[in-house]
């Protein structure tokens, strides 16, 4: 039987590791808070909402008031309830084009930085292949040929579009740790190549893989966004990108309806900045040459004792 302190013990180093992240890291804090909010907003919008999305509940472009917090569009929709609606459809977007971008991206350069060779020259060339063509440029025209496309397809060209740069700098740190001893001594104790990979090489990737994850994600956010407000997506799903091209549509900058493009444009803001401050603190907390807080503090601190000690 497995002794419950073993189970208390885990937790406790959980909970250690999370307030070592968070401790003296000012952008993952903020970012964590900004994160949470708009994922409360988008799990709990049918809660949160006091109307239906798709239901005309008012006059056209009524300004934000008590009822209607952040006012109506043309067709008398709430927007407040559309934006939370339009957080799912988004969020799931990016979501599960990152994941789908970061996968290939990890298959292709652990693959070709670990193996080498034949492999690593066929998989550079299929790499290199897919940076030559700008990403945005080919997502709209692959869209436009698709004509109006769902969010699963746009999940699905921002996934199999978006992996070549992870892939590079996966690859390069791929090769950087591949000499070491520590995988040197597997391959000769006789372990597998995909233990070697799963085991001794992964985990040593985690912080620039969920970097890379994040950074993705934003990006997707970004390009679903920009393919919905070109009309290139389903405008009758509602998204945040499909909110912003009815805004366009309906002038609602020139007719004085600012409320209809501002606030689905402030929820991509305030999501891909809290991506990006939580990217940020990762970096900070793995790279040495990052650190800051408390520990930038405490180090000078010493430094001023040992100056001190030494007449400098």
């Amino acid at each position: 039987m497995k002794s419950p302190n073993g189970g208390m013990k885990r937790i406790k180093r959980a909970f250690g590791a999370i307030y070592a992240f968070f401790y003296g890291n000012p952008p993952a804090i903020l970012g964590t808070l900004l994160l949470t909010i708009v994922l409360v907003g988008a799990i709990f919008a049918n809660v949160l909402a006091p109307y239906s999305p798709e239901k005309r509940v008012a006059r056209p472009h009524q300004e934000p008031s008590a009822q209607y917090l952040m006012g109506t569009t043309r067709s008398g929709r709430d927007v407040y309830s559309q934006v939370l609606h339009g957080a799912r459809k988004t969020l799931t977007v990016s979501l599960f084009a990152g994941l789908i971008a970061m996968t290939l991206a990890v298959a292709v350069g652990v693959s070709a930085g670990y193996f080498g060779g034949k492999i690593d020259e066929r998989l550079n060339f299929i790499t290199n292949v897919f940076l030559v063509f700008p990403q945005l440029p080919l997502l709209i025209v692959l869209a436009a040929f698709l004509g109006q496309v769902g969010s699963v397809v746009i999940t699905l060209l921002l996934g199999l579009t978006s992996w070549p740069w992870g892939a590079r700098v996966i690859r390069a740190q791929t090769m950087a740790i591949r000499h070491k001893e520590f995988i040197l001594s597997a391959e000769v104790m006789g372990e597998s190549k995909l233990r070697i990979i799963m085991v001794e090489i992964l985990p040593n990737l985690v912080s620039i893989v969920f970097g890379g994850f994040l950074g993705a994600v934003i990006y997707a956010m970004g390009s679903e966004a920009g393919l919905g407000i070109l009309g290139l997506g389903d405008a009758t799903e509602v998204s945040w990108g499909s909110m912003l091209y009815w805004a366009q549509t309906s002038s609602a900058l020139y007719t004085g309806a600012w409320w209809e493009m501002m606030v689905p444009a402030l929820a991509l803001a305030i999501t891909g900045g809290g991506l990006a401050l939580i990217n940020m603190s990762i970096d900070q907390v793995s790279n040495p040459k990052l650190k800051t807080g408390p520990h930038m503090k405490l180090w000078h601190k010493l430094k001023k004792i040992a100056d001190k000690r030494r007449g400098l």
